[in-house]
């Protein structure tokens, strides 16, 4: 992974599109989300199923390790905290 690759656009941009992928819903809706859009529990789409896909998905893309101990509400409360919290982990690398 390059320095670019953890740029918060790039981080942004991922994360964007996991969703829209791993959650089936348009790649416009997703760029609608700000950092205050709730998810989990918001977003009908993203169930505890769905989770574990998104996750494996940003692990995947990013080449980021998420630990099972990691994951919890807060993170997947805001569009801006899973966000946040994925730019944690790539800059940790």
């Amino acid at each position: 992974m390059t320095g670019d690759a953890t740029s918060d656009d790039v981080i942004e941009t991922n994360v964007r599109g996991v969703l829209a992928d791993v959650l089936g819903i348009a790649p416009e809706r997703a760029a609608t989300f700000t950092v205050d859009t709730p998810l989990f529990g918001a977003l009908p789409e993203l169930d505890s199923m769905a989770v574990a896909g998104v996750l494996t998905e940003l692990e995947d893309r990013l080449g980021i390790l998420i630990e099972d101990d990691e994951v919890d509400g807060d993170m997947l409360e805001t569009f801006g905290a899973l966000t946040d919290f994925v730019r944690s982990k790539a800059q940790g690398l």
